[in-house]
């Protein structure tokens, strides 16, 4: 079997996602492992509630990082 290498490359996963549709902003939380609303003067930019949300997160994202 030919040797074709090791190609190493590092996930880098969105940390700030917002709603294309009604504007509610999470970031990711590394304490909670979890999506959190995002606040801004202790208020909480949660959009609509009844919004089925269409994150920004698209094609166009390239979650790796080469690390050549």
């Amino acid at each position: 079997m030919p040797d074709l290498g090791t190609r190493m490359a590092t996930v880098v996963p969105p940390s700030r996602r917002e709603c294309e549709r009604c504007g509610r902003v999470d970031v990711w939380d590394d304490e909670r492992m979890n999506w959190t609303i995002l606040e801004k003067d202790s208020e909480k930019l949660a959009g609509d509630p009844q919004c089925i949300h269409e994150w920004d997160i698209n094609g166009s994202y390239n979650p790796f990082e080469s690390d050549e």
